[in-house]
């Protein structure tokens, strides 16, 4: 009888193990698929961090080509501006000079 009762105790501790190694196998695949889960998202935050660069980086070069164009118009304004006054003191000498005759 001893045999007999010492089987069904090896049966119950071998079913024992074999639970709690399933238990043990099902909180791996899980936490495997949440680490997939998360990579997934990782991709896709991402992709949507390297759209939105390329998208700063066209607004960053538009800029500086507004930049540029606006230099090259104050450049030519500040030209105009010297030419004006050139004239007016041009003008200024033609009046002084006929004011002296």
């Amino acid at each position: 009888m001893a045999s007999a009762d010492s089987q069904p105790r090896f049966g119950q501790s071998v079913k024992g193990l074999l639970s709690d190694k399933v238990g043990s196998c099902s909180g791996d695949v899980i936490a495997l698929t949440r680490q997939v889960l998360k990579g997934s998202r990782s991709q896709e935050l991402l992709g949507q961090a390297a759209r939105n660069m390329v998208i700063q980086e066209d607004a960053i070069l538009h800029s500086e080509d507004s930049l540029r164009k606006m230099s090259i118009i104050t450049t030519h304004l500040q030209y105009q501006e010297a030419i004006q006054k050139v004239e007016h003191s041009k003008n200024l000498q033609d009046q002084l000079t006929h004011l002296l005759k």
